[in-house]
């Protein structure tokens, strides 16, 4: 056996059990909606994280063309991030600035609440893969007393004993606890750059409040 030959650490019987039962018990542990954002959310792992200064930026200009040609004409700008064009378009149709600050704050809470969802799917993965792992430990072990007349039906046994343990502290390890973590990053970066764009849409709305109940008046 050469020191990179795989072929002695797969288990057919053993994968499936390990795999075959952290899916099940992720299944039912997680809404299906969850489930499907944190399989999604693999796309995001290898992104830079996000940063408010586009927005930013865009935010500046905004209010340059609201403080030329009024506010109304934000309406007709083109606003990439949904944040940013929800406050805007809240700030077109004449909310105060204690509104827009509630509905940014709003957003930004139930952004981070997806994205930590999706974390916590990666997390379960952690904890219940190392658990199955011990039941198919424990299934070998039964296997193997039960057969302690035929050698070959032990060392079967014994190699998913191992085997199962050893996958499910591969998969926790390796793919659950990495990919929670990375996760959790990510969405704590964009909770703090995203509250960097409260102030100035706060700001915005408070400067066109007055224009616009001179215009409503």
């Amino acid at each position: 056996m050469t020191p990179f030959e795989l072929s002695p650490y797969a288990d057919p019987a053993a994968a499936l059990f390990v795999v075959g039962g952290t899916l099940v018990a992720l299944l039912i542990r997680t809404p299906l909606s969850d489930l499907s954002r944190g399989v999604r959310a693999i796309g995001a792992l290898g992104r830079a994280p996000f940063s408010a200064e586009p927005c930013l930026t865009q935010v500046a200009a905004l209010a340059r063309i609201a403080q030329r040609h009024g506010v109304v004409r934000l309406d007709r700008s083109r606003i990439a991030d949904p944040d940013t064009a929800a406050a805007i378009a809240a700030i077109v149709d004449g909310a105060g600035p204690d509104v827009v600050e509630t509905l940014v704050r709003h957003r930004i809470d139930a952004r981070a609440e997806r994205h930590l969802a999706a974390a916590d799917l990666w997390s379960a993965l952690a904890e219940l893969a190392p658990a199955l792992g011990m039941v198919g430990t424990l299934v070998g072990l039964v296997r193997m007393f039960m057969a302690m007349s035929d050698p070959a039906a032990i060392g079967q046994a014994m190699a998913v004993a191992l085997l199962s343990t050893l996958y499910g502290a591969v998969l926790a390890a390796l793919v659950g606890m990495p990919v929670a973590g990375r996760l959790r990053r990510l969405a704590r970066i964009e909770a703090f750059e995203r509250a960097r764009l409260i102030a100035p849409l706060v700001a915005l709305a408070r400067r066109e409040q007055p224009y616009l109940r001179e215009a409503a008046a």
